[in-house]
């Protein structure tokens, strides 16, 4: 069949060791992290459980297998991030960024940078390696992010610095990052890599003057402040960092002036991860819900679920998560075929699927009733998940909603092109270019 929904034998395979995995080693540790009130303790509860997750090749397995990854495809991605967000997405976000941080490696690195950062990626005998991906910035006047490819030059958008000191074959790093999520390391000395967003030419705007540079957990010149303590996904870890001369070998740097491609490219390839998250809560909190309706009267003499306002609140909920999950698959099958260039589809799958999470969650704790605000439910804690996901992964009003904009707006955009999962290219200044001009490139 041209159109299948039907899992492989493969993916139901995934499928049943990471709900295997997720059910037996991630769900006790989950409600003790999330309630700890010490971020860095709550990320720190995670690590056994993230050493299996390694060892079961979920940390690098979208690395391409001549790397020493697994070279799953987007799909399969999809089935394995589904299990794992239904306990809890916090954790699942430490995966993800490792993908975030190391798929522009995969993109825009030189074969030996390749080799020299992704084969440790994939290798670690510890299982404990870690990638932080280092874009965002603390929120100011100017501040924030989400105009990192705007015209305007330094401080606005990135105001880390690379100065490039030739004579010393060096990039010397200055400013400030806030919300990067992994970069501090499980003791906060540092990821094994962050992959940073940097400006390399203070005087250019943000579309030209930004490139992407690796710096080490050997690196000196940087401080890791404690971890942000957040509303939800609170398993993951979000870091403030310093750098003060921080000086990186020019070797470690790529994509030089094309830093606003990295971070398209890196947002566009998760959004769809981001949008299968969404549906792994929903489906938690529609679950909890339908089960409790089945078996909770309310005082009356028969379960809610035989209420036709319960009934009907579940029913709707059940239809949101059958119509994200069918959307994140749709973008994530478009990326398998166009190389992750889906820079419409994927955010809006991601838009559409976050965007429906936060009502789903709250339907299904109007059908549970004030039980619902008890702590002792999960309800609560998928809605506090729920309010994340609009927000993080490049921000759907930030940056998401702007990509799917700027493709719409073409003079030659075909409005069936994603129906046909046809290419829809981005250029340089990140609006699309004609097919055969691509093709050229």
């Amino acid at each position: 069949m041209a159109i299948d929904f039907t899992l492989t034998a493969y993916q139901k395979r995934l499928q049943r060791i990471a709900r295997e995995f997720a059910n037996d080693i991630l769900r006790p540790l989950v409600r003790a992290a999330d309630e700890d009130p010490d971020p860095q303790h709550a990320f720190l509860a995670t690590k056994s459980a993230y050493i299996e997750s390694y060892k079961l090749g979920f940390a690098t397995g979208f690395i391409p297998r001549e790397y020493g990854g697994g070279g799953i495809s987007n799909v399969d991605l999809q089935v394995v991030v589904e299990e794992l967000t239904a306990v809890d997405p916090g954790f699942a976000t430490i995966l993800l960024v490792n993908g975030l941080a190391l798929m522009p490696l995969v993109w825009f690195g030189s074969e030996a940078q390749k080799q020299k950062w992704l084969r440790p990626a994939t290798s670690d005998p510890r299982g404990e390696y870690l990638a932080g991906w280092t874009v965002s910035e603390a929120a100011g006047a100017p501040g924030g992010t989400a105009n990192f490819d705007g015209a305007a030059a330094f401080p606005a958008g990135i105001s880390l610095t690379a100065t490039h000191d030739a004579k010393n074959g060096e990039y010397i790093l200055n400013g400030r990052k806030f919300w990067p999520c992994n970069a501090g390391g499980w003791d906060l000395r540092g990821a094994d890599v962050n992959v940073c967003i940097v400006r390399t030419s203070p005087g250019a705007e943000g579309s030209k003057g930004l490139s992407a540079i690796i710096v080490p957990r050997s690196a000196t010149g940087v401080r890791y402040e404690q971890p942000i303590s957040k509303l939800g996904h609170r398993l993951s870890q979000n870091n403030s960092i310093i750098f003060e001369d921080c000086r990186i070998a020019e070797e470690n740097a790529f994509a030089i002036g094309d830093g606003d491609l990295v971070i398209n490219k890196a947002f566009t390839w998760s959004a769809p991860v981001a949008a299968i998250a969404s549906v792994g809560v929903a489906r938690s909190a529609y679950e909890y819900a339908l089960k409790w309706a089945k078996t909770y009267t309310g005082g009356g003499d028969k379960p809610i679920i035989h209420h036709q306002a319960v009934a009907y609140t579940l029913a709707e909920v059940a239809m949101k998560v059958e119509a994200g999950r069918a959307f994140a698959w749709k973008a994530a099958h478009y990326h398998d075929m166009n190389n992750a260039n889906g820079h419409a589809i994927g955010p809006m799958a991601k838009v559409f699927c976050s965007e429906l999470l936060f009502g789903a969650v709250f339907q299904a704790m109007k059908a549970v009733g004030v039980n619902a605000l008890d702590r002792a439910n999960p309800l609560e804690r998928y809605l506090r998940e729920a309010a994340v996901f609009p927000l993080y992964d490049a921000g759907n009003i930030g940056m998401q909603m702007r990509k799917i904009c700027t493709v719409m707006a073409d003079p030659d955009f075909d409005p069936r092109a994603i129906a046909r999962s046809a290419p829809t290219p981005f250029d340089k200044i990140a609006r699309p270019v004609k097919v055969k001009q691509a093709a050229k490139t």
